[in-house]
């Protein structure tokens, strides 16, 4: 970290004497003040709800400005990363800090794709399971369980135990997403090809059958693959806040994966492009197009309850970076399978078209993001609405064990521990039952 010449001191009323904190500046984005002596130094904390004003780490993976829209990997901007390359490469990208030469890129991507089948008693783990359960219920538990079949390296301070189990967790993660799909739909598991590429291979063991064989379409395969790269990492939101905080405990990476997918689960999180088809759906249901005038004053009634989802962002104050190239995308899938007159999607244009020019929407800033447009690309493709949580962290995967990878080996590594200003009650006596 980059010391700052600036100092801030902190002054308190009751005449405590002042204390000076350091500050350190990023190569871009906000300077921080470093508290992390504070507590020694005053015995107070800090209040901050959510974390909205604290750095949690230094990181050197992804960058976002929020007012400027936009979002770098490694330097990168998204949108560059999304045209020029695929996932794989990518993948590479976020854990090694560049993007590879031709021979790196076969060589990792002949890593990774050799590495694509599970323990073949990784399917008797899933008839544990419901056949109606949520798939990333499933999902979370298949993640975690992998800790039970991939054992053989545990020492997680070798790099080269870390590396491997990197490779798992990205070569295997497509395997289990459609593993879950096909056990909640009665149909037999199709083995990896590693032949494919590894979106082409994820789409045909979605929708392969051993009856036929699968035909893969370049145009959807680079929609879906497009999807992965837009959501491959995302800074230090919930779920990779909780990969880093479970990781720092020292426990093995499926247990800390895991525990970033069931963060991911959250309507507030990764379920947001889930949320959205559900919207669109209902609306369907209550009459369709014709209906959006009465279902957009319900939006703008705040007593209503009811919500635009899809539109805005928690960290994008102008316009999410991701939310063109999707919405390119989505136009591309459209006309490629035909599904201009399918009224969801009209009603999803309908409402976009309304979004962007209605007064209401455009002063408030109520943007389409990525999560609308995705949710209608999945949806073409054919992945069925309670999938795409799963799909979403297939995609992350990455960007969790590349924020982990940094986490382990930083000098200044240590395990979470948030602290708390204390509101209960303070120390009571325990009486005898007949008394109280």
């Amino acid at each position: 970290m980059t010391p700052s010449d600036i100092k801030a001191t902190i002054s308190f009323s009751d005449g405590s004497p002042s204390i000076e904190m350091p500050i350190y500046k990023g190569t871009v984005g906000p300077d921080v003040i470093d508290i992390s002596k504070l507590y020694g130094k005053t015995g107070k904390f800090t209040y901050d709800p959510g974390f909205m004003s604290t750095a949690s780490c230094s990181s050197k993976i992804t960058y976002i400005d929020g007012d400027k829209g936009e979002l770098l990997y490694r330097g990168y901007p998204i949108d560059e990363l999304a045209i020029n390359c695929d996932f794989l490469e990518t993948c590479f990208l976020l854990l090694n800090g560049k993007l590879p030469n031709q021979k790196e890129k076969t060589d990792f991507d002949h890593l990774v794709m050799h590495h694509t089948m599970v323990h073949e008693q990784m399917q008797f783990f899933l008839r544990g399971f419901r056949r109606d359960a949520h798939p990333m219920a499933v999902l979370t538990g298949l993640v975690g369980g992998m800790a039970a079949f991939y054992h053989d390296g545990l020492d997680y301070s070798d790099a080269k135990v870390r590396e491997i189990a990197q490779i798992r967790l990205v070569a295997k993660m497509p395997t289990l997403v459609a593993m879950a799909y096909k056990y909640s739909i009665g149909q037999p598991y199709i083995y990896p090809k590693n032949n494919l590429s590894y979106t082409a291979n994820f789409m045909r063991m979605m929708f392969g059958n051993p009856c036929e064989e699968y035909v893969v379409n370049p145009v959807l395969v680079r929609a879906l693959d497009r999807i992965f790269i837009l959501h491959a990492d995302h800074e230090q939101n919930a779920s990779t806040s909780t990969v880093r905080l479970a990781g720092s405990s020292g426990t093995n990476p499926f247990a800390g994966i895991a525990a970033g997918v069931a963060c991911l689960w959250g309507p507030a999180h990764g379920g947001a492009n889930e949320a959205c088809l559900q919207m669109l759906e209902n609306i369907q249901k209550m009459g369709g197009v014709e209906k959006i005038g009465e279902f957009i004053a319900k939006v703008k009634d705040k007593d209503s309850g009811v919500r635009l989802m899809g539109f805005g962002h928690r960290v994008y104050k102008n316009f999410d970076p991701r939310a063109k190239l999707m919405r390119e995308t989505c136009y591309e899938v459209l006309n490629e399978l035909g599904l201009g007159d399918d009224p969801l999607f009209k009603l999803a244009m309908t409402l976009e078209k309304i979004a962007l020019e209605d007064e209401y929407f455009v002063s408030r800033k109520l943007y389409p993001n990525v999560d609308f447009y995705s949710g209608i690309v999945q949806r073409a493709l054919g992945i069925p609405t309670d999938m795409f949580t799963c799909v979403f962290a297939l995609a992350r995967t990455v960007g969790w064990i590349s924020q982990w990878e940094e986490m382990i080996t930083d000098p200044e590594y240590k395990i979470g521990r948030p602290r708390q200003l204390f509101n209960g009650s303070v120390t009571r006596s325990v009486s005898a039952i007949s008394q109280r």
